[in-house]
C-alpha cells in the first residue's frame, strides 16, 4: 500500500509536469513490481534528480529519445539531441555530474573547458614572452636564445635543421625534448612570422628540429626556440564534441546515451552485443591464451562479447600486452578496421610495438618524428616511401618540378598552356597520392594512432566500429572523443583509475572536470571493470602496500622475492625487503617560475644514493630512475649530476634517468629513488595530497625502492601518514644513511 501511495503521489506530481512518459513507467513499475518503487525513487533523489521529472523508458536509447525535442543551434551544430528535454539545463559553475542528463550541457560544458585551457595555456605563453626577462625564461628551461642554425638533410621529406650555441658549447639547460612542438623565431615570436617545428632529438650541444616549412636565410643570424600552445589538439576536440552531439551527419558514436550515463542500468546497457554490420572473415585460427593468466583471459573474453568494456590494469599487471592480444584476437576474426589509440605517443608506439611482435599487421598514423626510431618503418609515411607506385609518383613529380622551371620564360598562349598541363599534372599526383593512401590505409588491420592523431584528415572519412583506447585514464573526457566519434560501436577502454589523471594545466578547466577521464566517470557511474591481479613488475613487499591501499588487496605477485634480488651497493635496513625511507631535514625552495619546488640537501643525498648502488657494480647507470613530483627538483638533480661527471655517453651517469612522476607512469626501473621535495614547518605537501602520485611513485621498481622526504612534513596528509605507518611497522627507516656524510 505504501508503494501504491507513493507511486500515485508521484504520479499525480508528474501529471502537473505533462510528462507522459514517466506516467507510463511508473504505473507499469507499480503493477508488476510495486516494491522496488520506493528504493528507485530513493536512488532518483540521492543523485539530485526528480523522479516525477525525469525517467526513461526507453533503457538502452542510443540513437537519442523520440521524446524529447531537437534543440537548434547556429553554426556547426545543426541539431542538438537532449533526450530530457523535462530536466532544467545545468547552471554556470555547477559541478559536472557523473550522469549527464542533458546531452546540450555536455556539450556546452565540455567546450567551455577545453576553451579555457587553450585560452590560459596561449595566455601563459604569451605572458612568458612579454613579461618574462631573457634570464627568468632560460631558468625556466622553456626558451633558448641566440643560436645559430643549419640544415642536416631530410626527415621523411621534411628538413632537419640543426641549432647550436654560437660557440658550438654545451647549451643551457632546457626542457626541449623528443617529440615537443617548438616555435622557431628571431626574437620576438608575438610579432613576427614563427616556424612550428617537432624535436627530433637532443645532445648537450645541439637540438634538431624537423620542420613543415625551412625558416628563410637559416644560416644567417640568431635564432630563438621557445614552447608553444597547441591549438590542433583544442580544434580537433571542438570538432569531436560536435560530431559526438550532432543528430546529422553520419558521424559519432551509437554509444552516445551509454557513455553520458543515460541509461536505466549501464551494466546491462554495456554488456549488449556490439550492432557491428558487416560480415566478418576469419583470418586465422584463434589466438592461444596460454600466455595470459587468468585475469587477462577473463577480460579479453568480455570485450570481445560487449559493447563497452573497461579494464582496469594496476602496475605491473600487462595492460598493454592484454591490449595487445585483445586486438591480435579482433583482427584474426576479421573484425576490422580496427582503431588503437592512447594519449601519448610513446603508449600508442608501446600498442604498435606489441602488435608487431605478434605478427598482427598494425600501422602507425602521425609524424614519424615522435615515434620511436626503431618503429618508424611501420609509418605512414615509412610504408609510402617503399609503395610500388612510389617511382611513378617520382617521375611525375619531376615532370611537374621542370615545369614550374620553364614557366617564367614563357608569354601569352603558351604561358596559358603551359598553367594548365600544371594544373593537370598536379591532379594527377593528388590522385595517385590518395590512392596510394587508401591502399596502405586499407591493408593494415590496426591502425595505431594519439587520440588527438585519430582526428588527421587522412582518416576523415573512415569509420571505426571497434576502438581500444590504451592508457584511457589519462586522456580527457574530450580528447577520448576524438577516436570514439569515428562511428565506433564497441569500445574498450584499458587504464587504472587509481594512477594519474590527465594533465591539464588550467586551474579554470581543472577545477571545473576537465582532468577527469573518460574511465572515471563511467566508474563512478556504476560500471563494473575488469581488474588484471597479477603484478609481474615489483618485489613483494614493493607491492604490499599499493595493493592494500589501492586494490583492495587483490593484487598477486607473478614473481618471486628470489627473481627480485636486493641490489649491492646500498645499506637496506631490512636485506630481505629492499625498501627504504632515508629522513632528510632539507629545506623546499620555490624555482624561478614561482610553480615548482626544489631541495638541495635531498639532491645532494640522492646524489649520495645513486653513487653508492653504482660502487658495487651491481647497477649500471641505466638500470637506476631518479623521480621527483617536481619540475624543479629534476632539474636541480640534473645539474647536480652534470656537475658531478655528466649523462652523456662515455660519462660516469651515461643512460641515468632522471624525470618527474608524471612522465615516468607507465615506466619501470630495477631501482627507484624518490625525491619527495616538500619540507616546511606549514606541513603543506601541495600535490604529493593526491594519492595517485604516490602510488605511480612507489610502483614503478622492480627490485628496490628508495624514498627520501621530511617525515612530519608528509606526515600531515592521510595517505602519506598510512605509508609511513607502514615504514615504520616493517623498521624500513633508513636512519644509518640520513647520519651518514
Amino acid at each position: 500500500m505504501l508503494a501504491l501511495f507513493r507511486a500515485k503521489r508521484v504520479v499525480h506530481a508528474t501529471i502537473g509536469a505533462n510528462d507522459a512518459n514517466v506516467v507510463i513507467a511508473l504505473l507499469f513499475a507499480t503493477e508488476h513490481q510495486p516494491t522496488q518503487l520506493p528504493a528507485v525513487e530513493s536512488r532518483f533523489k540521492n543523485e539530485g534528480f526528480s523522479l516525477a521529472k525525469r525517467f526513461n523508458l526507453h533503457t538502452y536509447d542510443d540513437e537519442g529519445s523520440s521524446i524529447g525535442e531537437n534543440m537548434a543551434r547556429k553554426g556547426s551544430v545543426k541539431r542538438m539531441n537532449s533526450a530530457s528535454d523535462p530536466e532544467l539545463p545545468m547552471l554556470k559553475g555547477e559541478p559536472a555530474p557523473d550522469r549527464w542528463r542533458r546531452s546540450q550541457d555536455h556539450f556546452t560544458t565540455m567546450t567551455e573547458l577545453i576553451r579555457q585551457e587553450l585560452d590560459d595555456e596561449t595566455q601563459l605563453v604569451e605572458e612568458r614572452w612579454k613579461t618574462w626577462s631573457k634570464q627568468r625564461l632560460l631558468a625556466a628551461g622553456v626558451s633558448l636564445f641566440d643560436l645559430k642554425a643549419r640544415t642536416q638533410g631530410r626527415f621523411f621529406g621534411e628538413d632537419i635543421v640543426v641549432f647550436e650555441a654560437q660557440d658550438r658549447g654545451r647549451l643551457p639547460e632546457h626542457r626541449f625534448s623528443h617529440g615537443d612542438i617548438v616555435l622557431i623565431s628571431r626574437s620576438r615570436p608575438w610579432g613576427e612570422k614563427v616556424v612550428e617545428g617537432v624535436v627530433l632529438d637532443r645532445g648537450p650541444t645541439r637540438l634538431r628540429v624537423v620542420v613543415g616549412e625551412r625558416p628563410r636565410d637559416v644560416r644567417k643570424g640568431g635564432w630563438r626556440l621557445d614552447r608553444g600552445a597547441n591549438r590542433v589538439a583544442h580544434d580537433r576536440m571542438h570538432q569531436a564534441l560536435t560530431a559526438f552531439h550532432s543528430t546529422e551527419g553520419d558521424g559519432g558514436t551509437v554509444l552516445r546515451e551509454l557513455l553520458l550515463g543515460n541509461v536505466l542500468d549501464i551494466n546491462q546497457s554495456a554488456e549488449l552485443s556490439p550492432d557491428i554490420r558487416g560480415k566478418r572473415q576469419l583470418r586465422g585460427p584463434r589466438p592461444s591464451p596460454s600466455n595470459l593468466n587468468a585475469s587477462q583471459q577473463a577480460a579479453i573474453e568480455s570485450a570481445l562479447s560487449q559493447r563497452l568494456t573497461l579494464i582496469q590494469g594496476p602496475p605491473g599487471t600487462g595492460k598493454t600486452t592484454t591490449a595487445t592480444h585483445l586486438l591480435h584476437h579482433f583482427a584474426q576474426q576479421g573484425s576490422g578496421p580496427l582503431l588503437a589509440t592512447a594519449e601519448s605517443n610513446v603508449a600508442v608506439d608501446n600498442l604498435l610495438e606489441g602488435l608487431l611482435d605478434l605478427g598482427v599487421k598494425a600501422l602507425r598514423i602521425g609524424r614519424p618524428v615522435k615515434v620511436r626510431e626503431h618503429l618508424r618503418s611501420a609509418t605512414l609515411d615509412a610504408l609510402l616511401e617503399n609503395h610500388p607506385m612510389q617511382e611513378e609518383l617520382a617521375f611525375l613529380q619531376d615532370e611537374q618540378r621542370e615545369l614550374r622551371r620553364s614557366l617564367p620564360s614563357l608569354k601569352g598562349k603558351e604561358k596559358g598552356l603551359m598553367h594548365r598541363d600544371i594544373s593537370i599534372n598536379q591532379k594527377e599526383i593528388r590522385r595517385m597520392e590518395n590512392m596510394m593512401t587508401a591502399s596502405v590505409l586499407d591493408e593494415a588491420e590496426v591502425i595505431c594512432a594519439t587520440t588527438i592523431g585519430c582526428g588527421h584528415r587522412l582518416l576523415e572519412s573512415r569509420k571505426f566500429p571497434i576502438v581500444l583506447m590504451d592508457e584511457a585514464t589519462q586522456a580527457t573526457e574530450p580528447s577520448a572523443l576524438v577516436p570514439i566519434v569515428k562511428g565506433c560501436r564497441q569500445l574498450v577502454l584499458v587504464g587504472d583509475h587509481q594512477q594519474l589523471p590527465p594533465t591539464v594545466l588550467s586551474r579554470r578547466a581543472e577545477k571545473g572536470g576537465l582532468n577527469r577521464s573518460l574511465f572515471d566517470r563511467l566508474i563512478a557511474c556504476g560500471l563494473r571493470s575488469n581488474l588484471l591481479t597479477t603484478q609481474y613488475r615489483m618485489h613483494p613487499i614493493l607491492r604490499e602496500f599499493p595493493s592494500a591501499r589501492f586494490y583492495e588487496n587483490r593484487l598477486e605477485d607473478g614473481c618471486s622475492a628470489d627473481q627480485r634480488p636486493p641490489p649491492a651497493g646500498f645499506l637496506w635496513p631490512d636485506w630481505d625487503r629492499p625498501m627504504a625511507f632515508v629522513p632528510v631535514e632539507g629545506v623546499e625552495e620555490a624555482d624561478e617560475e614561482g610553480k615548482s619546488r626544489s631541495n638541495r640537501d635531498e639532491a645532494a643525498k640522492v646524489l649520495g644514493v645513486v653513487n653508492d648502488l653504482l660502487a658495487i657494480g651491481d647497477l649500471q647507470p641505466h638500470d637506476i630512475g631518479v623521480i621527483s613530483p617536481y619540475n624543479g627538483q629534476v632539474r636541480e638533480l640534473t645539474r647536480l649530476f652534470e656537475m658531478a661527471g655528466g649523462r652523456e655517453p662515455g660519462q660516469p651517469y651515461a643512460g641515468l634517468e632522471i624525470k618527474s612522476v608524471d612522465g615516468y607512469q607507465g615506466r619501470e626501473k630495477e631501482v627507484i629513488v624518490f625525491s619527495t621535495v616538500r619540507a616546511n614547518d606549514r606541513g603543506e605537501v601541495g600535490f604529493l595530497a593526491d594519492y595517485r602520485r604516490l602510488n605511480v611513485a612507489i610502483t614503478r621498481a622492480k627490485r628496490g625502492l628508495i624514498l627520501l622526504g621530511h617525515p612530519t612534513t608528509l606526515r600531515h596528509d592521510g595517505t602519506w601518514r598510512s605509508y609511513l605507518d607502514w615504514v615504520e611497522e616493517h623498521q624500513l627507516f633508513a636512519w644509518h644513511v640520513t647520519h651518514s656524510s
